[in-house]
C-alpha cells in the first residue's frame, strides 16, 4: 500500500493568527512558518553495559516565520520592550487543512511565544518586494486537532 499523492499537504493551505494582549491577528502576510522542540539529554552510565544510556531531561522550543515587510506589530513589541524594559508573550496558532487530502485538519497553538529580535527598518532598492524573519521561543503548545490516520498505516 502507497499513500496517495492527493493526501499531501499543500504548503500554501494554512492559517495563522497571533494573539497579542487579548488582540488576535490574523497573519495574512506570513509567507512561511516553521516550530521545533528540541529535547535536552543527558548520557546516563549503566551497570553491565559498555555504552552509555541516554535520559530525556527537558525541552526548548523555537521557532522562525518569513513575513511580508508590511506590519509593525512585532516593532511595536521591541520598541516598547527598548523604551520600557516590558517583555511582551504571545500565542501564535497554525491550522494545516487542505480539503484534497484525507488527513483531515492539524491546528497547533505555540504558547508563551517571545521574539528573539527582529528588524526595525528595511529598505531595498533593488527587491521585488520586502520581507522580514521573525524568530521566536515559545515554552508550551497544544494541539486542539490532529491528521488523522491515512489509509493503510495501521492495521
Amino acid at each position: 500500500m502507497f499513500m496517495n499523492g492527493k493526501d499531501a499537504i499543500s504548503g500554501s493551505l494554512a492559517d495563522c493568527y497571533v494573539t497579542i494582549e487579548g488582540n488576535r491577528y490574523h497573519m495574512l502576510q506570513a509567507i512561511n512558518l516553521e516550530a521545533s522542540v528540541e529535547k535536552n539529554k543527558v548520557e546516563v552510565p549503566v551497570l553491565g553495559k559498555t555504552g552509555k544510556a541516554n535520559k530525556a531531561t527537558g525541552w526548548s522550543g523555537s521557532g522562525s516565520m518569513t513575513l511580508h515587510y508590511n506590519t509593525s506589530i512585532f516593532r511595536q513589541l521591541l520598541y516598547r520592550y527598548m523604551k520600557t524594559g516590558e517583555d511582551i508573550y504571545f500565542d501564535i496558532q497554525i491550522s494545516n487543512s487542505d480539503v484534497t487530502s484525507v488527513a483531515g485538519t492539524q491546528t497547533t497553538i505555540l504558547k508563551n511565544c517571545n521574539l528573539d529580535g527582529g528588524i526595525l527598518a528595511k529598505f531595498d532598492a533593488d527587491a521585488d518586494y520586502l520581507d522580514e524573519e521573525v524568530s521566536f521561543t515559545f515554552d508550551d503548545i497544544e494541539i486542539p486537532e490532529e491528521f488523522v490516520n491515512l489509509p493503510g498505516m495501521t492495521e
